[in-house]
């Protein structure tokens, strides 16, 4: 064979090589998704990828014979081909022994760079590039070779059945798509920058709202503006002037009797047209939904649809009220800082500078987390805010000046309102940090500011 066929060989082998590299790594790669696209679009060939995909035994099998069965002829061939004429060049300058061997060496080398580069390498990139066009397109001809191929593929996946069926490893891909993918690519999404920050955010918010409890939303008990039944005209109108929500529980005697709920909008209706304001009233209080403290807010999202209410009564095991949550709380939950970053005043995390926050104490976990990047922390169920979480690490009600130390954070009581924690300072721990006058300052301007925070509309 001439230097000339033997190189067109070559070139042969390789290209044939590409082939199969592209089409085991494209199949491998392509994405479901962007494949029923495909399908939806009108490309046939999408669908049968897809089944491919499904049970991709026999099509593997092929590429890997066509794999092995090059790179053993391009190694055979390189070495014919190339060997005698390097030698003969080589014989110019050394002995015919030393030749031979630096010739040979110098073939094999060659041939498996060419092989490395033009037949693994550029085509494996490639199809991580564009998996699901190149997939398609690979589809028929490795059809072709099943066919061809069909008694030698029948015999080798029988064997790699059975040594798979032997150690216990899985044959079917799983192509459930789990919310953890959801969120690994959106993160991904996020890093390219295809989302923005608080859109991925968005996503993570309502992927937990089945993990998250009713308490991480609600407004605490201490928190509550509610009316009683025999409240007088003059009270209500103060109350509403003074603490303007949308909605307030109607009770009989104290906060753990609530008999209703009453809407601001009836109180206005009725003050702007000059009646008195009397709870007594049954056509003014509403039934109200109660529901368990337990419940996550996916479950209270599902009671809100079927009562068809946004307002509801949280109550504990001993049917005692410990908050209230609307619609709005759980909608804010999920849409995070997209609806309260620039609102100060419902502003529940405050941060002052790069290593420290001023942070309520009634902050669900989840949050406090979140803002500053901890993955978790000590006995995250025996508690829901950061309020819990010191008092579970103290193993007392919590003092003022009272500090934590954990995941590299201090943690430190600043403010405490009838033995519920008010407000926590938490710094980064630095070395040899300690506060100057100045900081001092600010750390208690922080305070007003977040002392002056009010609780979610409801």
């Amino acid at each position: 064979m001439s230097l000339s066929q033997s190189l067109l060989l070559i070139v042969a082998l390789i290209l044939t090589s590409a082939f199969f590299s592209v089409a085991e790594i494209s199949l491998a790669a392509s994405r479901r998704l962007r494949l029923r696209q495909m399908q939806e679009d009108g490309e046939p060939r999408a669908e049968l990828v897809m089944k491919m995909q499904a049970q991709p035994g026999e099509y593997f099998t092929v590429t890997q014979i066509g794999l092995n069965a090059v790179a053993i002829l391009g190694g055979v061939v390189g070495e014919g081909a190339l060997t005698p004429y390097l030698a003969d060049l080589l014989m110019l300058w050394m002995p015919d022994s030393r030749a031979q061997t630096i010739g040979f060496l110098l073939s094999f080398a060659t041939v498996t760079s060419l092989f490395i580069l033009f037949a693994d390498l550029l085509p494996k990139r490639l199809s991580m590039a564009e998996p699901e066009a190149l997939a398609i397109r690979v589809l028929r001809p490795m059809l072709w070779c099943m066919a061809m191929l069909k008694p030698l593929v029948w015999c080798f996946n029988r064997l790699a059945d059975a040594v798979a069926q032997l150690l216990g490893l899985p044959t079917v891909r799983d192509d459930r798509i789990t919310h953890e993918d959801i969120l690994a690519m959106t993160e991904a999404g996020t890093r390219a920058g295809v989302l923005a920050a608080q859109e991925q955010q968005v996503i993570a918010n309502l992927f937990e709202l089945d993990s998250r409890t009713v308490g991480s939303a609600m407004t605490q008990r201490d928190r509550i503006a509610y009316f009683r039944r025999d409240d007088p005209d003059e009270l209500i109108r103060a109350r509403i002037a003074e603490e303007p929500f949308s909605t307030y529980p109607v009770c009989d005697g104290d906060i753990d009797h609530i008999v209703g709920y009453v809407d601001a909008k009836d109180l206005f209706q009725r003050a702007l047209n000059g009646q008195p304001l009397s709870l007594r009233d049954d056509s003014l209080v509403h039934k109200v939904l109660v529901v368990p403290d337990r419940l996550t807010l996916a479950e209270v999202l599902e009671q809100f649809r079927q009562v068809h209410e946004d307002f509801a009564v949280i109550v504990n095991e001993y049917s005692l009220v410990v908050g209230v949550v609307t619609l709005n709380d759980v909608m804010s939950t999920v849409m995070g800082d997209l609806v309260s970053a620039h609102d100060d005043e419902e502003q529940q995390i405050l941060r002052r500078d790069e290593n420290s926050w001023l942070i309520d104490g009634v902050t669900p976990v989840e949050d406090v987390m979140r803002a500053l990047e901890l993955d978790e922390l000590p006995h995250a169920q025996d508690y829901e805010t950061l309020g819990g979480f010191l008092m579970v690490m103290l193993r007392r009600v919590p003092r003022r000046t009272d500090t934590v130390q954990w995941g590299g954070y201090r943690f430190e009581v600043m403010d405490v309102d009838s033995y519920r924690i008010d407000q926590v300072l938490v710094t980064r721990a630095t070395p040899d940090t300690h506060p100057s006058p100045q900081d001092e300052g600010s750390t208690a301007a922080a305070v007003a500011k977040v002392s002056s925070m009010s609780s979610d509309t409801h």
